[in-house]
């Protein structure tokens, strides 16, 4: 098929859409309104189920009893919004539902801004809601891997049978890209056993996220986590570039390692041997991946949109074997290639500190940054 000028917003919901969803609730919110308003059109031209719900609360409880019925299902929203779902998002967890769920980024705490940042890192990769439990966390970092990995999304939700998020910030919904469709999926017919459809003669199923046996408990909560064992052995994705002679690694995902990777092209020109690591799943993380790096490289850069989120999660695969840098613009604040390429500059020409934390430092060169 032949690529298409889209937005990142309208090229998930129509991914979406082609690979099969039968039920879409959400609840507008900048900067993902374009992918709720274009399923309201689409969904209901091709006979599928479309909602806008009175909230979040509303919409991600409408996605939980949904997925009861083993049907694809989806949610989108933006930061705040997604904070509002952390109670359903647990109950679909440990209901050990399939679902998918996009998050469009926007700056904060609080109401924040509309515009893009990274800062929802912790409460996706790291659970959000309570309980033990984990999400299944896809961050493409262009409009063509945004359509990709939605598709790829109800695959791995229906395979693991857990919720999948795909990631991205609020520029890559918003930006338009030449990217190619996939083709248009049958809606499923055949549901899994476990599926509460109400057919006739079909036998009485419950399905609920309640143990009020302790010990029960226990043993679905075992049984989640052994589940996500085969997610970590068989689904960690990320892309690697310039790293062979690399002797700097930056490490970013979505957009800021999009633009690390313009950073470090420019770098490679002026001689300086850096490449990128960018994770595309979040969760399972790629701490292999990241571990080898500290073996082969000098030092390691953190890029990322946030004030040092997946950084804890690079420092803890490093063990203090290389120093590690951090950069970030924060609040909505984009970084730019130049700013990043500085970074390296710096991190290639002189000894790097190894007192105190990678943030702080940053912090401290922050006000020339911002000047």
């Amino acid at each position: 098929m032949a690529k298409e000028l889209l937005k990142g917003n309208v090229a998930i919901a129509e991914a979406a859409i082609r690979a099969g969803l039968q039920a879409y609730f959400g609840y507008p919110i900048t900067p993902q309104t374009e992918l709720l308003e274009w399923m309201s059109a689409r969904m209901p031209e091709l006979g599928r189920a479309f909602v806008q719900a009175e909230s979040e609360l509303g919409a991600i409880n409408m996605v939980y009893g949904a997925a009861c019925t083993g049907a694809r299902v989806m949610t989108s929203s933006s930061s705040p919004g997604v904070s509002l779902m952390m109670e359903g998002i647990s109950y679909i967890a440990g209901t050990e539902l399939p679902a998918v769920i996009v998050d469009v980024m926007r700056g904060g705490p609080g109401l924040g801004n509309i515009a893009p940042a990274q800062a929802d890192y912790n409460q996706i990769v790291h659970g959000g809601g309570h309980g033990d439990y984990n999400l299944l966390v896809l961050a493409p970092s262009s409009v063509q891997e945004a359509v990709d990995l939605t598709v790829l999304a109800f695959d791995l939700a229906e395979k693991y049978r857990t919720i999948v998020v795909v990631l991205l910030d609020g520029s890559l919904g918003q930006m338009m890209e030449p990217a190619e469709l996939p083709p248009m999926k049958p809606l499923k017919t055949a549901y899994p056993e476990w599926a509460a459809r109400g057919e006739p003669g079909d036998s009485r199923r419950v399905l609920s996220s309640i143990y009020l046996d302790p010990p029960a408990e226990e043993v679905a909560n075992v049984r989640i986590l052994n589940r996500w064992k085969e997610v970590e052995a068989n689904e960690v994705r990320y892309k690697e570039y310039m790293l062979e002679d690399a002797k700097i690694a930056v490490v970013g995902f979505g957009t800021s390692g999009r633009v690390a990777l313009s950073a470090a092209r420019a770098a490679r020109a002026e001689g300086i041997p850096v490449g990128l690591l960018r994770p595309v799943t979040l969760n399972p993380f790629p701490n292999k991946q990241i571990e080898r790096l500290a073996e082969t490289v000098d030092s390691i850069l953190v890029v990322e949109m946030n004030a040092g989120q997946m950084l804890e999660d690079v420092l803890r695969d490093v063990k203090g074997r290389v120093p590690v840098e951090f950069f970030a613009r924060v609040g909505g604040i984009v970084p730019l290639p130049d700013e990043i390429l500085n970074e390296i500059r710096r991190m290639a020409s002189q000894p790097l500190s190894t007192t105190g934390h990678p943030r702080d430092r940053w912090l401290k060169r922050m006000p020339q940054i911002m000047a």
